[in-house]
Order: C-alpha cells, then structure tokens, then sequence
C-alpha cells in the first residue's frame, strides 16, 4: 500500500491521529522503512508531529479535548476545564487538564499545555462521553470533576473551590465520589463546601 492510499483511508475513516505502528501495519513495511517514511512526510509537510511516535497529517483540524484524551492514554479531562464545560464555573479556562491513573505528565504541543495529574485508580471513574466537533473524548461528570479539584487543591494547601452554581452539583453524587479517594478529610470539605 502506497502513503496516498493510506492517507485516503485514514481521511475516510476520519481517524485524526496516528502512530508509527498504524503506518506500519496499514502499509505493511518495516519499523525502518516507516521511520524513514514519517521523516521524509514531515520535511514535506504532509504530516506534523503531535508528540513523540504520535502524528496527524497537516491542516487537518483535531480537537483539543479529543486531542487530550489521545496524548496520555488513559484519561479523562477534568478540574477547572471540567467545571467550566458543565457551566458550574463561569471561568475560561485555556490549560487543559486530565485525570490519569499514570505517572503525572505535563506536554506542549499544537500551541497549548495538557497536563496530567495521578489519582489512584480506585478514583479513576466518574466521567462520560462527549463529542466536539465530531471527535469523541471523556470528561469528568460535574460532581466527579468539583472532587478531584477539591482533592488536588487540598493537596496544594489551598483552600476550597468557592466560586460555583451549587444548583449544578448533586451533592449525594459528589459525597459518593469523595468516598472513593478514601479520606475523611476530603469528605469533609466536600460535605461543607455543598451545604
């Protein structure tokens, strides 16, 4: 199979972000011959690099949200840009951040900044399905979201978050998600903050 053939059937399938490896099995070449292809495809402009090993072809829009969950997989957008998006924070928020069950990373690519903050696995839950601009990712449910940035900003000495629609938080929900991360101290908060 020829890169045009792949390309057409990568723009068909509407599959935005590629590896090495999908170019590897789509053309049927050897990791060589690909690394030498890719290097070849972004001295041309045809394909930019995403991050390391991970590509889209260039001029093709990606959203960031979807872009999010594909940098550091897996994970799910939350925080402030959770909060935001369910309009229970009035801020705009430009940093976008995900809850992984992975080491916590930070990246900088296609102008903006994805970081990555660790929750152990028994918190990783709590999110859905969205879709922008046709392209599918996972963001923390309202409740999901007020907790881990309760928890995180308990871990960074700060105090509760304050300004939020309260009417846009089930506070039985948000107390059954505290309850995952197993401390009494963030319950507390929780259970305060929602009152």
């Amino acid at each position: 199979m020829k890169w045009n053939k792949f390309e057409r059937e990568i723009r068909k399938k509407n599959i935005k972000l590629f590896t090495t490896l999908d170019i590897q099995r789509f053309l049927g070449r050897s990791p060589i011959a690909v690394r030498f292809l890719v290097h070849r495809l972004k001295k041309q402009g045809e394909i930019q690099r995403v991050k390391r090993g991970l590509y889209k072809l260039t001029g093709e829009p990606v959203s960031e949200l979807y872009l999010a969950n594909k940098l550091y997989e897996p994970s799910y957008i939350s925080l402030e840009l959770a909060l935001s998006y369910h309009r229970v924070i009035p801020e705009t928020v430009y940093e976008i951040t995900s809850i992984t069950p992975k080491t916590t990373r930070r990246f900088e690519t296609q102008g903006k900044v994805f970081s990555y903050r660790r929750l152990k696995q028994a918190a990783f839950t709590g999110y859905t399905t969205a879709k922008q601009r046709g392209m599918s990712f996972l963001i923390a449910d309202p409740e999901k979201a007020f907790v881990d940035l309760n928890y995180f900003r308990m871990l960074d000495g700060l105090k509760p978050v304050s300004r939020f629609d309260k009417g846009r938080i089930d506070p039985a929900k948000a107390l059954r998600y505290a309850a995952l991360f197993g401390n009494s101290r963030l319950t507390g908060i929780i259970k305060t903050t929602l009152q």
